[in-house]
């Protein structure tokens, strides 16, 4: 019988399970020392991004890469609401501040919710989400359906 090779998005998917990778340069060292010749930080940047990877705290109390079990829609709401700390505004974006590391994954949730529910789109740093409304939703009325939504 042959043996089975994995693939690159295989072994980095164990790799961001184990939760135990703080930085790209250490995912890169990681696949190296699994034989992975050709991975680099950009690749491991697009791995990340397309996983819908989010940096969080482990068990260890470390912040680390890893890959929030649902892939689709981030968590329920609910869930969500935990990680949502405030929600403010200007006159011309909303933004969300969330606890370190869980503004990709808030910011996937609203930008779920789509132009129909008046969100153009959303940018997400590492604790910060900026949240823009499409044209005839007023930030006001964004920044209401977003505080019913995440902190009600």
């Amino acid at each position: 019988m042959k043996p089975t090779v994995k693939s690159l998005e295989t072994v980095f998917t164990e790799l961001l399970r184990e939760e135990k990778y703080s930085s790209q340069n250490e995912i890169v060292e990681a696949l190296h020392a699994r034989g992975f010749d050709t991975a680099n930080q950009s690749k491991v940047s697009r791995m990340l991004t397309r996983a819908g990877a989010v940096r969080l705290r482990n068990a260890a109390g470390e912040i680390v890469y890893c890959i929030p079990p649902e892939l689709s829609v981030p968590v329920a709401t609910n869930q969500l609401k935990t990680l949502v700390l405030s929600i403010e505004h200007n006159p011309h974006m909303v933004v969300i501040r969330t606890c370190p590391g869980a503004a990709q994954l808030v910011a996937r949730m609203v930008d779920s919710h789509g132009r129909s529910e008046g969100i153009l789109g959303t940018i997400a740093g590492d604790d910060t989400v900026f949240v823009t409304p499409v044209r005839g939703v007023t930030v006001a009325d964004l920044l209401k359906k977003l505080r019913e939504t995440y902190l009600d």
